[in-house]
């Protein structure tokens, strides 16, 4: 048999059976499901120094698994010093069992390291039933070796689910083990 990440296999058994109970879905179809992971970095100070995208790229290929891109500038801002077409970013999409196994991680590893951890904050849903959560450093995952950062780094993580609300969302994220701030 074939490997099923944990979260997958999770999903599949209970989360679907509950979130169909407590939402009174007719059909298992209309159970929400997480459908990507959206993970970006902005890089502000790529502008005056090109190896940080390169950096960004390797650690961020790293903690996903999979090979991270670079993101561009749409116009010119005389101000931020910034030319049309510069790198100024990195971004990941996440899919199927590399998905999950993100998830995952970042739910049993990566948070709980965070420091003064309570809880991630409920306030980050939008009318379309996705959560976009913050991190301020990238060092919380474990794939990162601190001896060999040179900048400290946050990143946005957008979990992009087909939930109609940001209730129906918020209870698929409980179920998965997300653990909200009360």
């Amino acid at each position: 048999m074939s490997y099923v990440p944990r979260l997958k296999q999770k999903y599949r058994e209970n989360i679907v059976l509950s979130l169909k109970q407590k939402f009174n879905y007719s059909s298992v179809m209309q159970v929400p499901r997480l459908q990507k992971i959206c993970i970006n970095q902005g890089m502000g100070k790529a502008v005056t120094d090109k190896k940080l995208i390169e950096t960004a790229i390797q650690e961020m290929s790293s903690i996903t698994g999979q090979k991270a891109i670079a993101t561009f500038s749409k116009k010119d801002i005389s101000n931020f010093k910034l030319r049309k077409g510069m790198p100024i970013g990195v971004k990941v999409t996440l899919r199927g069992d590399k998905m999950y196994e993100f998830l995952d991680r970042l739910i049993a590893v990566a948070l709980p390291r965070t420091r003064d951890f309570k809880g991630v904050n409920p306030k980050g849903f939008d009318k379309g039933g996705n959560y976009t959560l913050g991190v301020k450093e990238q060092i919380i995952f474990p794939e990162i070796d601190i001896d060999k950062v040179s900048h400290i780094n946050g990143m946005d993580i957008t979990f992009v689910t087909s939930a109609s609300t940001g209730e129906e969302a918020k209870a698929l994220l409980e179920e998965f083990g997300v653990p909200f701030r009360k």
